[in-house]
C-alpha cells in the first residue's frame, strides 16, 4: 500500500518501459493520429531509424533495407522522422 509517509525508496517501481518492443504484444496502433510515411526515393537504408523506434514497428529485411512500417506497432510518435538524415520519413494526418 502507497502512502505520504512512504520515502522513494520505498515506492514501486512504476510508468518505466524497461525493453522496446512493447507492442509486440500489444497493437498500440490505435493511439495514432499521425502515421509515418516511407519514401524510398530518399532513403538510404542507414537504419538510423530503427534503434530509437520505441515499438520495433520499423520493417526491414534480412540485408537491412527497409521495407516500411508496422501501423499495427507504430503509435505515430514521429522519433523516426526526426533522426532521418535524408528526410526519407514523414509524418502524415490520419
Amino acid at each position: 500500500m502507497i502512502n505520504d509517509k512512504m520515502g522513494a525508496k520505498e515506492l514501486p517501481m512504476a510508468g518505466i518501459i524497461l525493453k522496446d518492443g512493447n507492442s509486440e504484444q500489444v497493437k498500440t496502433g490505435e493511439w495514432r493520429n499521425q502515421k509515418p510515411i516511407h519514401i524510398l526515393e530518399n532513403c538510404k537504408h542507414c537504419m538510423l531509424c530503427v534503434m530509437p523506434c520505441p515499438d520495433n514497428a520499423i520493417i526491414h529485411d534480412e540485408d537491412d533495407k527497409m521495407l516500411g512500417f508496422d501501423y499495427d506497432a507504430c503509435k505515430g510518435c514521429g522519433v523516426c522522422a526526426k533522426v532521418c538524415p535524408f528526410k526519407a520519413i514523414t509524418m502524415e494526418n490520419e
